[in-house]
């Protein structure tokens, strides 16, 4: 027995939940964010909590610095790597807009300029057919390509994939070979991201997978470093936006899984205390020092959805994340 612990960390404050399961006993603690190195937060809070890494066999993590770090641009220079003739789907996007006869709508300019996305000449048809596969030598002169750009991580989305993904996946294994003998790049594929139709928005979350993968990966391995240091020996989860946790390695590969990670832990709570209070129909309201969410709860049921956008507004159709 021991106690379980849950962590989130917010733009501005740190908080810590635990609760002995023994006793059934809770503490509780809020300390601020620090923002250069977040192990600092979450080491504070347990200071402040009284409760010793040591004596944890569970540690829920929920963060906001995935979503943080899309609007504020505190990601990795991605470089894209696309079937011939889809470089520029970024930018294309989709002809449909929230207002049509909007004069100040304008696009958002994409996560990756354009010379750092480039084609190969690889296509599998609409039912899954391979018409050509992916050559290695087109793979590996678009890799020292973006390296030549200063691609931080790489992001691979091919037409079809998501009916067949044997072009990626060779593609990724080529990659994660020169990854061996020059240096590393985090690699993204969409197949690994989501299964769904739609160019441009599979392009789009894979890119913003891309685009936050190393921050995170560089984030958990501190972490976990830092806390078997201090005798931490249970287990680590995150919440994913869905409501539901993951292990930290699964998270490493897929972090735009947890861009409400935060959030969708408070609309939960949310929904709970409604239940407590006798309420059925209740607004979520989570104001952050850098974003503010809210979610309409009816009959205590939470509502989900896969379209999904970041900075969405009236002026701007957002970033889609499937």
């Amino acid at each position: 027995m021991g106690y379980r612990v849950a962590i989130d960390i917010g733009g501005g404050f740190t908080d810590l939940v635990a609760v002995d399961e023994k006793t059934g006993e809770m503490f509780w603690s809020k300390g601020r964010t620090s923002p250069q190195d977040l192990t600092e937060g979450i080491i504070e809070v347990f200071r402040l909590s009284g409760v010793e890494p040591s004596s944890c066999v569970q540690l829920l993590h929920g963060q906001t610095l995935v979503i943080n770090s899309i609007v504020q641009r505190h990601g990795a220079s991605v470089g894209l790597i696309t079937t011939k003739g889809f470089r520029d789907i970024l930018e294309l996007q989709r002809s449909n807009r929230r207002d049509i006869f909007n004069l100040k709508y304008r696009k958002p300019p994409p996560f990756v300029p354009r010379h750092r996305r480039v084609e190969v000449d690889e296509r599998v048809m609409a039912d899954g057919t391979v018409l050509r596969g992916v050559k290695k030598a087109e793979v590996e002169e678009a890799w020292k390509k973006l390296a030549a750009e200063n691609a931080e991580s790489i992001a691979v989305c091919f037409i079809n994939s998501y009916v067949n993904p044997a072009n990626e996946r060779a593609a990724l294994k080529t990659i994660e070979k020169l990854n061996g003998t020059g240096g590393r790049s985090p690699v993204t594929i969409s197949s690994d991201i989501t299964r769904e139709w739609r160019e441009y928005e599979r392009t789009n979350t894979a890119v913003l997978n891309a685009y936050v993968m190393p921050l995170v990966e560089g984030y958990i391995t501190r972490l976990t470093t830092r806390f078997r240091q201090m005798k931490f020996n249970g287990a680590f989860y995150m919440m994913l936006s869905s409501g539901g946790v993951a292990s930290f390695d699964y998270v490493k590969r897929v972090p735009i899984e947890t861009v409400e990670s935060g959030p969708v832990a408070g609309v939960i709570a949310g929904t709970k205390i409604a239940e407590l209070m006798g309420e059925r129909h209740v607004i979520v309201l989570d104001g952050g020092s850098t974003t503010t969410k809210a979610s309409l709860v009816e009959d205590l049921a939470i509502k989900y959805t896969t379209n999904y956008s970041v900075e969405r507004d009236d002026f701007n159709p957002g970033y889609p994340i499937k």
